[in-house]
């Protein structure tokens, strides 16, 4: 574990932009100090597997770029964030609102310990610090000074992540989120950022654009030839649909009997981990023609 005061050579620029910086960090892991090409991925705890399967695909890309993906290293989507950084083989940096030598949420240790190997954990609480309620608003806005922009992938209407989203937009960073059915508590929080200005992630090429500080060119990842299929079984039923014609979204919906909104949201994770792509005039083919 290494103590950083404010301050000292490697201290992050980016956390002097807040009003109140920390006094001090602490840090486990090799990857510091923590790249100026970084993105945050939050939301919800309680996530939907649809959910979790844009936040790791979203994780996957963003790492095969060569972008640090940030997330704090919670159940649901951070965790998916980080283990699709990992998955490709990219840095990952987790913000704790404890001691960096403290787990939480208990289960998470193998995780933990990846993210110390491939990339850091940090803290500005000391050692031994457990966790608290009331820390976990002050580390979002860690999250948020440090990324370039922030993406939320599902958040209820008092979810954590709309703190660090708020925290994002105070900062000047860009916030982006996933847009989901209006009829889902995980993705109420993300349609009113949106509403309220928040720029709409359907793909990467969106947070390319919003973001190019990034210089994001990414790889664009194929499925197919015996690859894994995607975890969610709502998205393998929905890619069996598609053969060799291209279907139309509502079509999708019909087929599958899901409401519009939903095969919106799951289609945004096929499309984000490259199983799918959308066409001129909206209709959907799967990735590379197969």
């Amino acid at each position: 574990m290494l103590r950083l005061p404010r301050g000292a050579p490697g201290w992050p620029a980016a956390l002097e932009h807040l009003h109140e910086p920390p006094a001090e960090l602490w840090r486990r892991g090799r990857l510091w100090p923590p790249p100026v090409a970084a993105v945050a991925v939050v939301g919800a705890r309680a996530a939907t597997l649809s959910g979790m399967e844009v936040a790791r695909e979203l994780g996957r890309e963003l790492a095969a770029a060569g972008v640090v993906v940030i997330s704090g290293l919670a159940r649901g989507i951070d965790a998916a964030a980080h283990r699709g950084a990992l998955e490709a083989g990219g840095p990952t940096l987790a913000v704790l609102g404890c001691g960096v030598d403290v787990c939480y949420p208990r289960g998470h240790e193998r995780l933990l310990e990846a993210v110390c190997d491939a990339g850091a954990v940090i803290s500005e609480d000391p050692p031994g610090t457990e966790p608290a309620g009331w820390r976990f608003p002050r580390r979002n806005r860690l999250i948020a000074a440090l990324a370039l922009a922030v993406v939320v992938v599902e958040a209820g209407e008092r979810s954590g992540a709309l703190s660090t989203a708020r925290h994002a937009a105070d900062l000047g960073r860009e916030v982006l989120a996933v847009p989901g059915s209006v009829l889902s508590p995980q993705s109420r929080g993300t349609n009113r950022l949106i509403r309220d200005g928040a720029v709409p992630l359907l793909e990467l090429d969106d947070l390319a654009s919003a973001v190019p500080e990034l210089g994001l060119n990414p790889p664009r990842p194929r499925r197919g030839g015996g690859a894994r299929a995607p975890d969610d079984p709502a998205l393998r039923a929905l890619l069996e649909l598609l053969g060799d014609d291209p279907l139309h979204p509502d079509q999708l919906a019909e087929a599958t009997g899901a409401r519009a909104s939903e095969v919106a949201v799951r289609l945004c994770a096929l499309e984000l981990g490259g199983w799918v792509a959308t066409l001129p005039g909206g209709r959907i083919t799967r990735a590379g023609g197969r």
